[in-house]
C-alpha cells in the first residue's frame, strides 16, 4: 500500500507491478493496458469483459476472497485485444485521406 500519487506516476507504478489491488474502475482498465492482472475491491465492475477473460477478479470487502485473490496471483487473463488493436488513428487518418482524394 502507498500513498496517493500523481497520474503518471501512478501510470509507472502499474506499468512496473506484478499485479494491482485497487477500486477504482480506470485503474481496473490501466492494468489490463499494461498486461497486469488485477483484484478489485468492489461487488461490480463497469469493465466486466476484464472479469470475462481473466484480467480482473472481482472480490468486494471480503476478507476470505481477497486472501484467495491474493494467493493466486500473478494470474494473468486470456491472451485477447478487447479494445482494439492501438491502431485507431492511423485507419481514421487514412480513411479521411481517401475521402478527401477522391474528393480532390
Amino acid at each position: 500500500m502507498i500513498d496517493p500519487v500523481g497520474y503518471f506516476d501512478m501510470l509507472a507504478i502499474e506499468n512496473r507491478c506484478e499485479f494491482i489491488v485497487t477500486d477504482s474502475g480506470g485503474v481496473q482498465k490501466e492494468a489490463y493496458f499494461f498486461g497486469k492482472p488485477c483484484i478489485t475491491l468492489r461487488d461490480s465492475t463497469e469493465w466486466i469483459e476484464l472479469v470475462q477473460h481473466g484480467w480482473n477478479t472481482l472480490v468486494g470487502a471480503n476478507t476470505e476472497k481477497i486472501l484467495a485473490a491474493l494467493q493466486s496471483m500473478p494470474r494473468y487473463g486470456d491472451t485477447v485485444q478487447l479494445y482494439g488493436d492501438g491502431h485507431a488513428g492511423e485507419f481514421i487518418v487514412q480513411t479521411l485521406f481517401n475521402i478527401f482524394a477522391k474528393e480532390g
